[in-house]
């Protein structure tokens, strides 16, 4: 068996890259892995949540980010970088021009080859971001929805499947129905 060589990327030497390179990649310390494109469907459900939050938030402190902009995670086992297709963010002093390091709201959309990344390891990574409230991971192949929401010192999960059902981001008063989500998407 032949040894290959692997060199890992600081961080400064990833985001300089990253303004460059095509496809996006995500960096998982000192790790860089490029990342697929995405479906029409992902793509028209990633916009139908964004633009919920663009209406809802208005010119407030609150911005929302749509797919290119990352998400910074710091762990014990290194720096990380991912990027949500949804980032909801308030703090004013969380101002890097590419990547948040306090959101408050992480969407996910999920595909065959992404959602157990988004399930297990995103998951542990997001849960560990002090200023997040929330995590959802939406699914693509049916009207489903998991929501992951801090409550005290924990998580409690929500899994919303009906077209009434809503999530409540009372933090920033925005409210989004399933039905919102999903609009103009048909399940077989």
């Amino acid at each position: 068996m032949e040894a290959v060589e692997f060199t890992l990327e600081t961080v400064e030497e990833y985001l300089e890259a990253e303004k460059k390179r095509e496809p996006r990649h995500e960096y998982l310390a000192g790790s860089v892995h490029a990342m697929g494109g995405a479906s029409r469907r992902h793509n028209l459900i990633s916009g139908r949540i964004y633009s919920v939050f663009v209406r809802g938030l208005g010119n407030g402190t609150c911005e929302t980010y749509l797919a290119d902009v990352k998400v910074r995670v710091r762990t014990k086992a290194g720096v990380f970088f991912y990027y949500p297709d949804v980032i909801v963010g308030c703090d004013p002093t969380d101002r890097h021009e590419y990547y948040l390091d306090r959101p408050l709201i992480l969407f996910e959309v999920t595909s065959a080859s992404t959602e157990s990344t988004d399930r297990r390891e995103k998951l542990f990574a997001y849960q560990g971001i002090d200023s997040l409230r929330h995590y959802v991971i939406v699914s693509q192949a049916e009207r489903a929805v998991e929501w992951f929401r801090r409550v005290g010192e924990g998580w409690e999960k929500i899994r919303l499947t009906e077209p009434d059902d809503a999530l409540d981001f009372p933090e920033i008063g925005v409210l989004m129905s399933l039905e919102q989500i999903y609009e103009g998407i048909a399940f077989e």
